[in-house]
């Protein structure tokens, strides 16, 4: 029977099937205009629920998965470089699906495509708005209908975002597979061997081996949007308390997060090339994300969050990168109208006051053509 267990490697998401999930830092955008990628400030780290199970309240108890706090307005994407194999991965943000806009669905649909194709997809930084564009992940409480959930459904119920890998099936993975090793073999007998190598033939094995990411399709994942990290959160600890954890307190009802959107930056969200017939019937694995507070994430975890965001202004002054992605052999996914509807956070929480300064020309950088203990699953 197949592994379904979706686990933390540090702070990665591994779920079943090769699939790799990391939640990024960066800064937030302006909400009027569109801008070029912004960049990876360090990772967020991601701690289970089950191992905090005497501090969380019922709800978040019962959907099971993983936590990870975040800042009033605080902005963030989604990285899956070293996405071993081909993936279907359905991504919710208060179980509605940052792609289609459609409430969140049990299986893959094509009309309109609900998932992301990895590893072509490098990265996802807010939900599917427009021609080449999406709008930024931001975090907002709930209760106030200023989330994506709220301002689609009219109501605010789930929060956080919610994550489904669905593999090729068996067939198709078998040629998927068989294809991957004729392509390494190639690529291993035209590279010249290094003096001294083992000629062809020799116990030397394959660049990469069996599975490895294909270079075009996972940048390096040392850096966000290319960059080094070097706010990166400490790794995830085992399940004994960290050091200063306040003894167990009486279970309440935290300040519940979820995702609304913020600027538009130029991304886009590639359509699927394969048959829907391609894909498995059935999701290899799936993870709750609870998103809360840093002060609800110091009193569960007695870890000290992360630092506030960085000063998008002082960033750019600097002469600090950004970035721009672009795939000329992928076609980009229409946005549907329910997301292009979606208004910004500053509607509800008034006008952003944080300095901007945009990036000069020379700072924006093209990109491209121009194992831990398993997560427990719960009802959600």
């Amino acid at each position: 029977m197949a592994d379904t267990s979706v686990r933390i490697d540090g702070n990665t998401l591994r779920l079943p099937g090769g699939v790799t999930v990391r939640f990024i830092r960066t800064l937030r955008l302006p909400e009027t205009g569109t801008h070029p990628l912004p960049p990876g400030l360090g990772e967020f780290p991601v701690r289970r629920v089950a191992d905090h199970a005497d501090r969380v309240p019922e709800a978040m108890r019962a959907r099971g998965g993983v936590m990870l706090p975040v800042y009033l307005r605080e902005a963030m994407w989604l990285n899956f470089a070293g996405t071993a194999e081909p993936a279907a991965l359905q991504v919710g943000v208060g179980k509605v699906c940052a792609v289609s806009g459609r409430p969140w669905s049990d299986g893959l649909s094509r009309d309109p495509q609900n998932y992301v194709v990895l590893p072509r997809q490098p990265w996802l930084d807010g939900i599917n708005s427009g021609t080449g564009t999406v709008r930024q992940f931001v975090a907002v409480p709930l209760g106030m209908g200023a989330t994506v959930e709220g301002q689609v459904t009219g109501e605010e119920v789930w929060g956080g975002v919610q994550l489904r890998a669905f593999p090729l099936n068996d067939e198709e993975l078998a040629t998927w597979r068989a294809a991957e090793r004729r392509r390494l073999e190639r690529t291993r007998l035209a590279a010249p061997p290094p003096f001294g190598a083992p000629m062809p033939g020799g116990p030397m094995a394959a660049p990469g081996g069996f599975g490895a990411p294909m270079p075009v399709a996972a940048p390096p994942s040392t850096g966000g949007h290319g960059v080094p990290m070097p706010m990166a959160a400490p790794p995830a600890p085992g399940a004994a308390p960290a050091a200063g954890a306040a003894p167990a307190s009486p279970r309440r009802a935290p300040a519940a997060m979820g995702l609304g959107v913020g600027g538009s930056m130029r991304q886009e969200v590639y359509e699927d090339d394969r048959p829907l017939t391609h894909w498995s019937s059935r999701p290899a694995g799936r993870v709750f994300v609870h998103l809360v507070t840093p002060p609800e994430w110091h009193r569960i975890t007695g870890e000290a969050p992360p630092p506030s965001p960085v000063d998008r202004a002082a960033y750019t002054r600097a002469g600090l990168p950004w970035f721009d992605y672009y795939d000329q052999d992928a076609e980009d996914l229409r946005a549907p109208d329910a997301l292009q509807a979606v208004k910004p956070v500053g509607d509800w929480l008034g006008d952003d006051h944080e300095p901007w300064q945009p990036p000069a020309p020379g700072q924006v950088r093209p990109l491209r053509d121009a194992p831990g203990r398993p997560v427990e699953d719960g009802d959600w």
